[in-house]
């Protein structure tokens, strides 16, 4: 049976299936399909022909605009037909013909996004990815599977992440790149095969960072990139020299992890 909240308002034109739970204040517009193990939390609101399937949770006040197919099977070889899940937080906003995958039994089995953030048109997340909060995915951005992407991230329109690799937070990605390798926090990448062009910046102005610490962070930046030994070898070296600033400490501790992907860098894509 389906659980519907009294407030609900479901158009006479659209399907919920048996088992869906829809919460308190849910909008369900006309020619929308709400599959039976989809729950959609309180002010939840799908615009028209917008379709919900598989097992998926979307949280409070999340708009999906039309055409949008969320919750679809992950798009991999791989996929045999297990039951896996997509969880969307709270307060997204989802445009014109989204598509977001499920996960993988081989990639954990869920695809995570946080809250806050903005996908427009034609935007892809697929199977496994991990996304954090307040990032902006540009029209016609595609995020293969097991992808992570960190809080307040932007990615310019067309941009393509290869899979299992990692975007920082506050890294800014250019319209039409290909994302190949990770991209550090604050990190600003262009170009195809993208290129490590400096630091984000702007963003970095725009959050608050202080002047001072935005050149502590340049400085970090020249003795990791361009130092003789290679870039975890800088890395490394300079941990406690700047251990009192922290945007320097997590460009430090993203270059420590063991990562699939290899770091993107000012010479990594470039010729020679």
């Amino acid at each position: 049976m389906k659980m519907i909240a009294a407030s609900a308002k479901i158009h006479p034109l659209s399907v919920v299936e048996d088992g869906a739970v829809i919460g308190e204040n849910v909008v369900v517009g006309p020619f929308c399909h709400v599959g039976p193990k989809v729950v959609l939390g309180d002010a939840v609101e799908l615009l028209t022909h917008v379709v919900v399937t598989g097992r998926t949770t979307i949280g409070r006040g999340t708009r999906i605009f039309p055409s949008a197919v969320i919750g679809g099977d992950p798009q991999s070889i791989h996929h045999a037909g297990e039951e896996t899940t997509l969880s969307i937080g709270e307060m997204n906003t989802i445009r014109e013909g989204v598509t977001m995958n499920t996960g993988t039994t081989g990639g954990g089995g869920k695809t995570v996004v946080g809250d806050r953030n903005l996908f427009l048109a034609y935007s892809h997340v697929a199977h496994d990815c991990i996304l954090g909060n307040d990032i902006i995915l540009s029209n016609n951005v595609m995020l293969a599977g097991h992808v992570t992407v960190e809080d307040r991230a932007i990615l310019g329109g067309g941009s393509a992440v290869h899979q299992f690799a990692r975007i920082g937070r506050h890294a800014f990605v250019g319209g039409l790149s290909g994302v190949a390798y990770d991209v550090i926090p604050y990190g600003m990448l262009n170009g195809n095969p993208g290129v490590l062009g400096g630091l984000n910046v702007v963003g970095m102005s725009r959050s608050g960072i202080e002047k001072s610490v935005i050149h502590t962070v340049r400085r970090a930046f020249k003795q990791i990139f361009e130092g003789e030994g290679s870039i975890r070898a800088n890395a490394a070296a300079i941990r406690d020299e700047y251990a009192g600033c922290a945007p320097v400490m997590e460009i430090l501790d993203f270059i420590a992890v063991d990562s699939d992907r290899a770091l993107s860098s000012p010479n990594r894509g470039n010729k020679g």
